[in-house]
This record gives structure tokens, sequence and C-alpha cells, in this order.
């Protein structure tokens, strides 16, 4: 067992950080050292997380992406796109949402966006 030099907690020998506190565990024995002889507590660094606007404006876009779909021609017609428009507003009267079109759309914004993040997290 060792223990922490930080907090003193006893932990196993697999732990390469302690429970208790997050202080690295050096290769020594805490126990092999005389108590006054214990290094300083050393600042520890905060956790990197992910960049919050980056992340909202993914779900805006996905918002935007389903209220304004991807319109293609009727079955009954030659297909052809009819561009973005309002949910409710079909550019034709049979007009009918693309799903393919409206997938890569919206795995291209999820994908775009948790990038997004990752790359601009705050460090």
């Amino acid at each position: 067992m060792k223990l922490c030099p930080s907090c003193r907690r006893e932990l196993p020998e697999l732990n390469r950080y302690c429970t208790q506190c997050g202080q690295r565990l050096d290769a020594y024995s805490f126990q092999d050292q005389p108590p006054a002889a214990a290094k300083p507590v050393a600042p520890q660094d905060t956790p990197e997380s992910l960049n919050l606007r980056a992340l909202y404006s993914m779900v805006a876009a996905l918002i935007l992406a389903v209220i304004f779909p991807p319109w293609e021609a009727p079955p009954s017609q030659e297909p052809e796109f009819l561009g973005l428009r309002f949910m409710l507003d079909p550019p034709a009267p049979d007009a009918i949402v693309s799903r393919l079109l409206l997938t890569i759309e919206l795995v291209t914004i999820a994908i775009a966006g948790l990038y997004g993040a990752f790359l601009l997290r705050k460090k």
C-alpha cells in the first residue's frame, strides 16, 4: 500500500493518482520518507472542457436544418432538388422532404459541431 503525500490516504500500489485528492503519486513510497521531507503539493491543472458556444451553435444549426429541410420533386416527376424551404411551406404541391439529403445535412452538422467544440476547447 502507498500513502498519498498530500492527504495521507492509503492507496493500492497500482494507483498513479490519489482517489481522494487527485495528487500524483511518485514512484517511491511515501512511507520511506520522513514527514518533514514531503514535497509541497503542486497546483493541479484544470481539466479541459469543450467549447459550449460551438455546441450551442451546432444545436441551433440542427434545429434550423429540421425546420428548413431540403425538398425534392414529387415521385411522379423527374428527380430534382427544389431547395431549402420552411417545413410547412413546400415549394410544390406534392413535393417531399429528401430524407437522404436531410440525413447527410444533419450528420455533417453534428460532426462539424462536435469537432469544432473539441478543436476550440478551453485549455
